[in-house]
């Protein structure tokens, strides 16, 4: 699963020793915000984000899993969603949703904290500098991946059909008891791989299609700029997500090993995962489920940064109501 942030503001000031102080002053607060706005927006965006396009990250855990351990014929995306809707009805679209609530809120809330301040040190007085909002976002991901990684594992073991945890509490303890705290991390290696190059292929083509569309129209409406950030995002979501995944791939066939029949690696290596899929279904089998993947992530980060810019609006408005009282 890849997290998203907004590279377009400044929030903090930040000394050489990397500890961010909030400042006082309205010119250098970007946007007229406080940091803990610009968190709580975020948080939001990710949760509406990852709640309105569940489902389609059902259909692409189970287009990776039927066509990468568990069967060797591969699955499109009508034929997921044909048999989950015949087999468990529109529920089964929704397993494991709770899990994904529950890790997209902190995992958010991290993400936004260590990007911002490795922003402000890297941009060194260039907020537009994409290399800055890059290497800031690969950072943030590492921090947030380890929040989101066991949700995860949680939430793609659920999806699976004939998925033997009756619930994310029980998943957690069965998980616990029979395979140890480790089993949350098997794939944080792979999960972080694949999320650092998705983050800096996200970021970059989001602020280049994002400058291209405001230079456009650069007097436009709040309704207009919201369609921008909508239109980068979906740009910049569907790109990350075509070039990573095979490692989505390889962080499925790792996170739902040996449950409901799926193999069992004897490391969890990147590459002894690829081998094993490439020989028992071809180079294809790296590809699997990547268009629900898209599907996902092109309306996905349109959410995100629309719902994003939305949150911040209001934090504007309250501001200055607030602002107008004194």
């Amino acid at each position: 699963m890849a997290i998203d942030a907004s590279p377009a503001f400044q929030t903090v000031t930040q000394s050489h020793d990397f500890r961010p102080e909030i400042s006082a002053s309205p010119s250098s607060a970007h946007d007229g915000l406080e940091f803990w706005q610009f968190m709580i927006a975020g948080s939001i965006a990710g949760l509406v984000e990852h709640m309105a396009m569940f489902p389609v990250d059902t259909l692409k855990t189970r287009m990776q899993i039927f066509g990468g351990s568990c069967s060797v014929q591969p699955i499109g995306v009508r034929q997921a969603l044909g048999s989950i809707l015949k087999l468990e009805g529109p529920a089964g679209l929704y397993r494991g949703i709770g899990a994904m609530g529950l890790g997209a809120g902190p995992a958010h809330a991290v993400y936004f904290s260590v990007y911002e301040i490795f922003k402000e040190y890297f941009s060194r007085g260039n907020p537009n500098s994409p290399v800055a909002h890059a290497v800031s976002g690969v950072f943030a991901t590492v921090a947030s991946d380890a929040v989101i990684t066991p949700m995860d594992v949680v939430k793609q073991r659920l999806q699976l059909q004939s998925s033997p945890y009756k619930g994310v509490a029980d998943c957690v303890r069965r998980v616990l008891v029979e395979e140890g705290v480790g089993a949350f991390y098997k794939s944080y290696r792979t999960t972080v791989v694949m999320n650092a190059p998705f983050t800096a292929v996200h970021f970059a083509t989001y602020e280049a299609a994002k400058r291209g569309l405001m230079e456009v129209s650069p007097e436009s409406a709040t309704d207009e700029r919201l369609v921008v950030h909508a239109t980068a995002g979906a740009a910049a979501g569907a790109l990350a997500a075509a070039v990573t995944t095979p490692l989505d791939v390889v962080k499925t066939q790792l996170q739902c090993q040996g449950v409901c029949g799926c193999d069992r690696f004897s490391s969890n290596s990147i590459g002894d995962v690829i081998r094993s899929l490439v020989m028992k279904d071809g180079y294809r089998s790296l590809m699997r489920g990547w268009i629900p993947r898209m599907l996902f992530h092109a309306p996905a980060a349109a959410i995100c940064w629309s719902t994003y810019e939305a949150s911040k609006t209001f934090f504007q408005e309250l501001n200055g109501s607030d602002s107008s009282r004194t």
